[in-house]
């Protein structure tokens, strides 16, 4: 199902196509294709290339056990995820390599990574759902992720789907139109509070 972004100014067709649905097809995602996926966040920008993104994929396909592993993450909320053919966990690096001292922008810039995987995903004809729903203290222990990372999100990824494998209120929410805070709330000029008029004339 295509749901395009009712954009206010003309936007990339991949930014404006990519979303986030719940419905997932059964098919497979081929492995090449996760591996593209994977190149694309390996590009990102990082503060002082740090690139503090560490990634755990299980692929029903590929690595089932693993995809088992992630899917007993989620909190209940998110147990539709678990349909996905791929899931992916995203996890930071806390502190820079090169001194020790803390990272602030790690978070940061596994999002610009992760935001690579998902228009990446879109120019191959999937889709993503980025969740901040799973018990992350049982993913440290599960996966034995070591002291100084942190797991961020986890990332169902696959091939479109007709809503109506999902149940209600889900389906609902799929089908609902996207919407988005207007630009007059989220940008400022000279100081907060302070709107910037130049898109809005």
């Amino acid at each position: 199902m295509d749901k395009p972004a009712p954009t206010a100014y003309p936007v990339h067709p991949l930014i404006q196509q990519r979303w986030s649905p719940r419905a997932f097809s059964d098919q497979e995602v081929e492995p090449y294709k996760i591996c593209s996926l994977l190149e694309a966040a390996r590009w990102a920008p990082s503060c002082f290339n740090e690139q503090p993104w560490r990634f755990f994929i299980g692929a029903s396909n590929v690595n089932p056990r693993t995809h088992e592993k992630l899917a007993s993450l989620l909190m209940s909320g998110n147990d539709w995820a678990a349909k996905a053919p791929v899931l992916l966990l995203t996890v930071t690096k806390l502190t820079f390599t090169y001194n020790d001292a803390p990272n602030r922008h790690g978070a940061h810039d596994v999002g610009m990574a992760l935001e690579n995987i998902m228009l990446q995903a879109v120019d191959m004809g999937l889709v993503t759902h980025a969740m901040a729903g799973f018990y992350a203290d049982k993913a440290v222990s599960e996966l034995l992720i070591p002291e100084g990372f942190q797991p961020m999100a986890l990332v169902a990824i696959g091939y479109p789907g007709p809503p109506e494998v999902l149940a209600d209120p889900l389906r609902e929410r799929e089908l609902a139109p996207r919407e988005r805070r207007p630009l007059q709330e989220l940008i400022y000029s000279d100081q907060w509070g302070v709107g910037y008029p130049y898109c809005f004339s």
